[in-house]
């Protein structure tokens, strides 16, 4: 043990967004009951990666005693992490070795009432609008990294809760859309910064509208597509909506 620089998380100021998990290439850092903690000393090599991705400053480059970084260590570590997260991704599509019906691959064909949109738009009244829902699934860790529905496409990367906090969702932020949904807070952000890369890099998306709530902790989505369209080289134009919890877009 020598005296060295390495990554120090406050715990008080963690939310546990998950922000500084991707940008760890060594996987040195992940959530845990909650909280970003450094998993192991030797995975750390101190040069402050992640620093610049936390909204809450819990993350500062300190020196104090500790392992020396051990490349090779932490590169085993965050291969064994990637397989893993695999792993749980094959779960999801083949639960008991013959897949999940509810994951099964279904393009929806769009179906309008003339006249719908105006009614919605500009009236209190209560009326029956149609989904604008395209395809099935829509979850980001069930979705396949290839499908038509991804070609040509203007894909709509949503937390899950917007679509409760927003009451013109479908008309204002899903028509003519391909969606895929996920929690930046809950679910595993390494993992989704996985499957948008690959989708990226298997399909034609022509552009990408990220969908988040106000929250700090739910912009961890917008990181996961910034982060996926660098390691795809990627030029795919964003555009970052925001919702209000009152439910108004920002």
């Amino acid at each position: 043990m020598a005296v060295r620089k390495i990554i120090e998380i406050d715990e008080e100021k963690c939310n546990g967004c998950g922000l500084c998990v991707p940008s760890c290439a060594e996987g040195a850092i992940q959530i845990i009951d909650g909280k970003a903690r450094l998993v192991k000393d030797s995975y750390c090599d101190g040069l402050g990666a992640c620093l610049g991705h936390c909204p809450q400053g819990a993350l500062r480059i300190i020196e104090r005693e500790a392992e020396d970084f051990n490349e090779e260590e932490a590169r085993k570590f965050a291969e064994s992490v990637r397989a893993a997260r695999q792993r749980q991704a094959f779960f999801h599509h083949h639960r008991g070795g013959g897949g999940c019906p509810g994951s099964r691959m279904r393009v929806i064909k769009e179906r309008k009432t003339a006249g719908e949109e105006t009614a919605v738009e500009n009236s209190d009244i209560s009326v029956s609008i149609r989904s604008q829902l395209r395809q099935w699934p829509v979850q980001l860790d069930l979705v396949p990294v290839k499908a038509p529905w991804f070609e040509n496409a203007d894909l709509l990367v949503c937390a899950d809760c917007v679509p409760f906090a927003c009451a013109n969702f479908h008309l204002r932020l899903l028509k003519g859309k391909t969606l895929v949904i996920g929690c930046p807070k809950l679910d595993d952000v390494g993992g989704y910064v996985d499957k948008l890369a690959e989708i990226l890099m298997n399909n034609n998306i022509r552009s990408i509208t990220v969908a988040h709530m106000e929250v700090p902790c739910c912009s961890g989505i917008v990181r996961a597509v910034e982060t996926a369209l660098a390691i795809a080289g990627s030029d795919v134009p964003v555009h970052n909506v925001t919702i209000s919890i009152d439910g108004e877009i920002m």
